[in-house]
């Protein structure tokens, strides 16, 4: 498994923000972490990049303890991508995706041929060529966010985390980045783990899906299974019905205007 871990615990003081999650990532694996707001989907993700050390559990990064390996060496491996990446507004888009090769470059190193194939492919793989002398002020919501994508793919990682990679674009940039997701995975087989609130969206993109509540996991796998489990309307106290188009297509979560008490989406 390129991406793993058991019996994760994350605590906030005396909360526990996190309890006991199991995840087992396969290569080329879209999976989405979905729950209510503070259900531990932002925790889940830091604690197996290594942002967060867990109190409990263990990470595996290919088959070996992630805190036995240097920040760097996991670099190499897995790129981590917050909700709300931050760089100067005057930086350009392959200025940016170069600073994906420093776990390789480092202080010193000049840039080798390598260095420049794999700086060119990340931009070439999320359509980003043409705008890679533009600075980052100049690009649209949905460019900007395929350009951070782009630097984490020049680190080489072939895991990849996302935290909520869709929120405050509109519907063609979430389109636009859920597609680069999907033909990532597919045609270059990295293994994507994302945080993400819509749940249909979810459903469309991924291969499996897991469900947080109150940091606990209640549900883990294929979106099929997940819309005849009734947890989608339990979890976030909603009315609805998963519906389909054809018999062949996945299911669409349609959501009644009348919402139950305390409903959470």
């Amino acid at each position: 498994m390129p991406l793993s871990c058991s019996q994760l615990s994350v605590f906030y003081g005396s909360r526990k923000a996190l309890n006991s999650f199991n995840i087992d990532l396969k290569a080329g694996e879209v999976r989405a972490l979905i729950g209510p707001n503070g259900s531990g989907k932002s925790t889940a993700l830091q604690a197996l990049s290594g942002l967060i050390v867990p109190r409990e559990g263990r990470v595996e990064i290919n088959g070996k303890p992630a805190k036995l390996m240097s920040r760097r060496t996991i670099a190499k491996q897995m790129a981590f991508l917050p909700q709300q990446p931050s760089a100067p507004d005057e930086m350009t888009v392959e200025q940016l995706v170069r600073q994906g090769r420093y776990p390789h470059v480092g202080l010193f190193r000049s840039y080798n041929s390598h260095d420049e194939l794999a700086i060119e492919w990340a931009l070439e793989s999320t359509g980003l060529t043409a705008l890679a002398d533009r600075s980052l002020l100049e690009l649209s919501g949905g460019e900007r966010q395929r350009a951070w994508i782009s630097a984490a793919l020049a680190q080489e990682a072939q895991i990849l985390l996302l935290d909520e990679p869709t929120s405050f674009l509109d519907i063609g940039f979430q389109v636009e980045v859920l597609n680069l997701v999907h033909r990532l995975s597919r045609e270059r087989g990295v293994t994507i783990i994302m945080a993400i609130h819509d749940i249909n969206q979810a459903i469309s993109v991924s291969d499996r899906i897991s469900l947080l509540e109150k940091g606990q996991l209640l549900f883990d796998g294929e979106p099929n299974a997940l819309a005849e489990s009734g947890l989608i309307e339990k979890v976030f106290r909603v009315k609805g019905n998963f519906v389909r188009i054809t018999p062949e297509s996945r299911p669409h979560f349609d959501i009644e205007l009348a919402r139950m008490p305390g409903a959470r989406i």
